[in-house]
Parts: C-alpha cells; structure tokens; sequence
C-alpha cells in the first residue's frame, strides 16, 4: 500500500472521527520518520464502539470486501477494496483506567492505552501509532519474516532499544500472518 493510499485512509476515517491507531509496518516506519520498505496493507487499531462510523468511511473508499484468512476472528480481519486498498483491523475494547482488552474473553490480552499513543509521520503528517515498545512487542511471538527483522532492528536502533533474542540470532521464515 502505497503512503499516500495509507493517508487517504487515515483522512476519511478522521473525517468520520475514528479514533484509528496506525500499527504494523506502518507503525514503525511513521515512528522512525520515514518510509523504509513496501507495505501490503495498513494495520489498525481501533476501539470496537467505533465500528460503525468505520463502516462508513470505509463505504466512502470502497473498502468493503472482507480478505477471508484462517486467522479471522470478530477482532481481528482484513477489508479491502479488490485492487490496492487492504486494511488489517484490530479492534480492542477501553476498560477503566487506561486499559484496553484485545482478543476474547476468555483468551484476551490487555495492554494501556499509553501503548497506542505513539506520534510518528507520513509524508510529513502527523499520525497516531503504536508507541516504540509496544510496536516492538507486537512484532514478537511469531516466526520471524526478513520485513519484521527489519523493521525490529531499524526500530530497536531509531530508539536505542534492545533486540530481543529472536531477531539477533534466527533467520527469518516464510510468510505468516498477513500484515505487513
């Protein structure tokens, strides 16, 4: 997905006052001030309640195809628009105190909401995005791809945190997930 694809997205949903968080590639690459590779997709994170004016935004753009993956869960899918425009959502519910839930009941993570009030740039805008640690941690816990190596070692150096043990010693697998 090409940057300016990334900030249309981000206008029409600010337009329709959705509180979307960038994450991802994306996440890093805002964070670190400029672009380091090509994304497939824009992952965000957002809080469920603001589903519906999504939606709307999301008509508007023509995003409204759903990407069918193993993975799918309610908080968790890809929309896309059938040709550049592919969205990987994460939906999260706000508790008291600054904490979000992400996941099921049952199975669910929690995190603050400090963790999604990271600033970085595209093309020069101001975007919300996942705080350094919390994108360095969201791209731990699986096997490793070469884009998540990079983006964990450029990261770690942009902001003098510590490679985890992971990315300094394995080689990089084939795909997983779809983000990017």
């Amino acid at each position: 997905m090409a940057a300016e694809s990334a900030m249309s997205v981000l206008a029409e949903l600010d337009a329709h006052d959705v509180r979307a968080c960038v994450g991802g590639g994306w996440a890093v690459d805002a964070l670190i001030g400029r672009q380091t590779r090509e994304h497939s997709d824009l992952d965000l994170w957002l809080p469920a309640a603001d589903l519906d004016p999504l939606i709307a935004a999301f008509s508007r753009l023509g995003i409204d195809r759903v990407l069918p993956w193993g993975g799918d869960r309610p908080w968790n899918f890809v929309l896309h628009d059938g040709e550049h425009l592919r969205v990987d959502l994460h939906l999260y519910e706000e508790l008291a105190n600054g904490v979000v839930h992400y996941g099921s009941v049952i199975d669910g993570a929690q995190f603050t909401t400090a963790d999604l009030r990271g600033e970085g740039r595209i093309l020069e805008t101001v975007v919300r995005c996942e705080a350094p640690e919390w994108a360095l941690r969201c791209h731990t816990g699986y096997p490793t791809r070469a884009v998540d190596v990079s983006d964990v070692t450029q990261l770690c150096a942009h902001f003098g945190l510590t490679v985890p043990e992971p990315f300094r010693t394995s080689q990089p697998s084939g795909e997983h997930g779809r983000t990017g």
